[in-house]
């Protein structure tokens, strides 16, 4: 690789990096071609970005975002999003079915986190569940009312 595509590429991961909630740092060693595309595809329908980047200038990247502290050793692949949750997922439901990719740590709002915490975010509801969870309760009042008015019909008509 070129110094001017190092460059290049710092630039990018450290823009990446910087607008970004959530980086997920993960041992990929043993996974396919195949493997990493399906873990891309998983991604992407979360919002997420995943790539293998060389540690040297990942960890210059990260410092230029403003992340410290989590020491990049061996083969590392990143996930990263705007949501918290979305990352944590994406990294912990591939884990479960690929056995190979391991999370080991990462990055949540700038501050370093340990694979427990990880998949403790990963535990929690999506965005969209919790919008689903927050239209129900909003429409329970009126389903309730909707429901008493129809049985309060059906008594009149008998």
């Amino acid at each position: 690789m070129t110094k001017a595509k190092k460059t290049e590429v710092v630039e990018y991961l450290t823009e990446q990096f910087g607008n970004v909630t959530a980086v997920v740092i993960c041992d990929y060693k043993g996974l396919g071609h195949h493997d990493l595309e399906e873990l891309r595809n998983i991604a992407r329908a979360n919002d997420a970005k995943v790539q293998v980047v060389k540690n040297t200038l990942a960890k210059i990247a990260l410092n230029n975002a403003g992340m410290s502290g989590v020491e990049l050793v061996n083969m590392n692949v990143f996930v990263w999003s705007d949501d918290v949750i979305a990352a944590a997922k994406t990294a912990a439901d591939f884990a479960k079915k690929n056995d190979k990719l391991v999370i080991k740590a990462g990055y949540l709002d700038k501050e370093p986190a340990d694979a427990a915490k990880i998949e403790a975010f990963a535990k929690l509801p999506g965005r969209n569940e919790l919008l689903g969870m927050l239209a129900a309760t909003w429409m329970a009042p009126v389903t309730n009312f909707t429901i008493g008015l129809d049985a309060l019909r059906k008594k009149r008509e008998e």
